[in-house]
């Protein structure tokens, strides 16, 4: 295979098939979950009472409670069972899940949608171990980073169709709900019949005795994985993102409603160039490490999630408008270049800093345990998350302003990031040799 082309993954069965299953699946996630938030935002009188703010964090907080209770069980799974199986397996229950969430946009029940919320979370929980376990089966050393970009990539431009997708459909009175109840199956169908053409991948630990037990087999799980210093630091500076990224994401409905003043279509604007911005770094990251694992751009990525974060906070006090637009007015209102600016290169960063991290989990685990390993980084994940859903709650809640959100989780990237590559200087020392263009060679440390 060309080095230079990594596209020619998606015409290669060994890869295309997988792709279009978890694509399909993270923008189903999102038609539905951005539906949810799009109705409650801006149609919250019809569906509840209820904090609208509040809600806004409660929801991403249910969606990945599965992935803290259920992540070591399907880690175990992902190791015995043959992958292609276990992918049918689970798109099969993500129209079940699809079908019960129709039934709750139907009869306008919020806590059947809510539950629904949760569902997809343990759908998203189970496929998440096979997820990265499966590149390292069939693609070439020299092929991770690139496979892996186009993953990052699939994901999040899965997640920003099925972000305008969901919330532009939803608001298309008075067949909006309508929409999303049908679509949603569609596209779990959809992933349904990409899964039938994923090749064999035989179960690296077939004879596997299976834990049930959640709670010792995470413990024993994320045991395991510290003992790799390597693979457990890089399970945790993942996991840090996630916490920045689910404040940061959580905050943008009420962002582009509050603060900037504008409609439904404004919050897609926002969540359009932050994917973009995800989608283009994680593409980049191939050309950038010279078709190898290069570590240097971990710290690179944090930087940048630093500088762009709290230069978001100075943009939105810039920003004066109190008059309701939607996007094409917002694109005209002094100090909206600045804040779109920052708010892709916040996605162009993290796309540098999370595809390394992968690929670095991926070469250096056990083979024997990486769905494990990658179930454990999962339940990392989900701590942060959580962390990050009751940080924000308790920051609404004590006055804070969104863009005060932004500056905290700004500054707190930058310390955590201090502390993680201090107790690794080889990030840092890899980051001075790539910045002076050393292409050469690269460190999986």
């Amino acid at each position: 295979m060309n080095p230079t082309s990594q596209f020619a993954l998606l015409l290669q069965r060994r890869f295309s098939p997988f792709f279009w299953t978890q694509f399909l699946g993270a923008l189903n996630d999102n038609v539905f979950k951005t539906a949810l938030l799009t109705v409650l935002t801006f149609d919250a009188v019809s569906w509840t009472s209820m904090n609208v703010g509040i809600l806004n964090n409660l929801i991403p907080g249910l969606f990945i409670l599965p992935f803290l209770l259920f992540s070591a069980s399907a880690g175990q799974i992902a190791d015995k069972v043959e992958k292609g199986n276990l992918a049918r397996a689970v798109k099969l229950l993500e129209i079940l899940i699809m079908s019960i969430a129709a039934f709750g946009w139907f009869s306008h029940h919020l806590w059947l949608l809510v539950v629904a919320v949760a569902g997809m979370g343990l759908h998203s929980t189970l496929f998440g171990p096979m997820k990265y376990a499966y590149l390292p089966q069939h693609l070439h050393s020299d092929e991770l980073v690139g496979g892996n970009g186009i993953i990052e990539m699939g994901t999040f431009v899965g997640i920003l169709l099925g972000e305008v997708i969901g919330a532009i459909l939803v608001m298309h009175k008075p067949w909006g709900i309508h929409f999303i109840a049908i679509g949603t199956i569609l596209f779990a169908l959809a992933g349904m019949w990409a899964s039938w053409r994923i090749p064999a991948s035989p179960a690296p630990a077939p004879a596997l005795q299976i834990n049930w037990n959640p709670l010792t087999e995470t413990v024993r799980n994320l045991r395991f994985s510290s003992q790799n210093r390597t693979v457990f630091l890089s399970l945790l500076a993942n996991s840090w993102f996630w916490f920045y990224g689910a404040i940061i994401l959580a905050q943008f409905p009420q962002y582009s409603k509050e603060v900037l003043h504008g409609d439904h279509s404004v919050f897609v604007l926002l969540l359009t160039v932050f994917s973009f911005g995800i989608g283009a770094g994680s593409l980049l990251c191939e050309r950038l490490s010279g078709h190898k694992i290069e570590i240097g751009l971990v710290p690179f990525g944090a930087i940048g999630l630093s500088v762009f974060g709290i230069d978001l906070y100075f943009a939105s006090l810039q920003y004066t408008n109190t008059a309701t637009v939607e996007f094409l007015t917002f694109v005209g209102q002094t100090g909206s270049w600045r804040i779109l600016f920052d708010i892709s290169l916040i996605g162009l960063f993290v796309g540098f800093y999370i595809v390394p991290l992968f690929a670095i989990i991926q070469t250096r685990c056990d083979p024997l345990h990486i769905s494990r390993t990658i179930a454990g980084m999962n339940i990392l994940n989900a701590l942060f998350m959580i962390c990050a859903a009751l940080l924000a709650m308790v920051m609404l809640k004590a006055g804070y302003s969104i863009p005060d959100i932004f500056l905290v989780t700004a500054c707190l990237n930058g310390v955590v990031a201090l502390f993680v590559f201090s107790l690794v200087p080889e990030f840092w020392s890899r980051f001075l040799i790539w910045i002076r263009g050393d292409r050469t060679s690269a460190c999986g440390l």
